[in-house]
């Protein structure tokens, strides 16, 4: 999964012209979306609904592959940080610091709940539960006070059921099927508040020295937690290096990295909506690549995950 900041991409993208005193301007007036972006954004989903097969398929400790792909990724960021945001790395206020260290210690979390929940339960059934993040954002957001639109809502009870359907469909194969799903809702979970702390962060901080700030309290944070388990942090075979290599490749440089790069000319309705094909994506992936086909009550419970999740984002873009 995912890592994900996407709900709050919305923030970088100005808001849709209105005609005076009427609706928005009618979709036939508007440009054509640009094929070059869209090309992008389907590496971009090609890449991240890699990353869930590829953890299962890594013959490595789940959180000893989330310590590494984050110490990759930081030592990939790292020199065009340093080199680029020094003065902007040194001059981050306290508050900043704080927040982007909180978003650290959440995206550890994710990763070091989802990552497992792949070892647990089938491929479909924890990405299906981790996508449901923009939910716990939507809820989240609620406790903060702000009121979803009706769509919205819609959207939340109907994605809601189908969870309730899965969790269902996989406590009828085994109770560890179960504890998956609960995994990776958790991880959804700690993403939405990832990335609710990353988006008031990002109004006074770059995008990339908060993402080095992030990454690598997220890498401290995997360490200490493989240090308490007792996970091993090597030992592998060159094979598992390299897949490992290819997660941070695909998941993060061109799974998120693209996709926060074209929603500024796509906007986030269509692009977060797009990201919701990592569901069908990764499971697709994983039956033909691992042999992992879904009971057949799980392919009607994700698709009413998925409904239920357009809704959300349709909502959002009219509210």
């Amino acid at each position: 999964m995912p890592t994900v900041a996407r709900p709050d991409a919305a923030a970088q993208t100005p808001a849709p012209s209105l005609r005076p005193g009427g609706p928005p301007a009618a979709s036939a007036a508007r440009p054509a979306l640009p094929k070059l972006d869209l090309l992008l954004l389907a590496v971009s989903i090609g890449g991240i609904s890699l990353s869930a097969p590829l953890i299962s398929a890594t013959a490595a400790p789940a959180l000893a592959i989330a310590f590494w792909r984050n110490v990759m990724s930081v030592g990939v960021l790292g020199p065009y940080a340093l080199l680029r945001h020094r003065a902007e790395l040194r001059g981050i206020g306290r508050r900043a610091l704080l927040l982007a260290t909180a978003a650290g210690v959440l995206l550890a979390v994710h990763f070091a709940l989802w990552m497992p929940s792949l070892r647990m339960t089938s491929v479909a059934s924890a990405t299906a539960m981790v996508t449901t993040t923009p939910l716990w954002t939507i809820l989240l957001m609620r406790l903060l006070g702000h009121r979803a639109p009706r769509l919205v809502r819609i959207g939340m009870c109907v994605a809601f059921l189908g969870v309730l359907t899965l969790t269902g469909v996989d406590l009828s194969l085994s109770p560890q099927a179960l504890a998956g799903d609960a995994l990776a809702l958790g991880a959804g979970l700690a993403a939405a508040g990832y990335m609710l702390l990353g988006a008031e962060v990002r109004k006074t901080v770059s995008t990339t020295a908060y993402t080095l700030v992030c990454y690598a309290t997220t890498a401290v944070v995997l360490l200490g937690i493989c240090l308490v388990t007792g996970t091993g942090l090597s030992g592998w075979s060159a094979g598992a290096w390299w897949q490992i290599a290819l997660l941070m490749v695909a998941a993060q440089l061109l799974g998120h990295s693209l996709s926060n790069r074209v929603v500024r000319t796509l906007g986030p309705s269509v692009t977060s909506t797009a990201i919701l094909l990592e569901t069908p994506g990764a499971a697709l992936i994983a039956a033909l690549w691992l042999g992992q086909w879904p009971p057949a009550g799980a392919y009607p419970a994700v698709a009413v995950i998925l409904l239920g999740l357009v809704l959300v984002a349709r909502g959002s873009r009219e509210g």
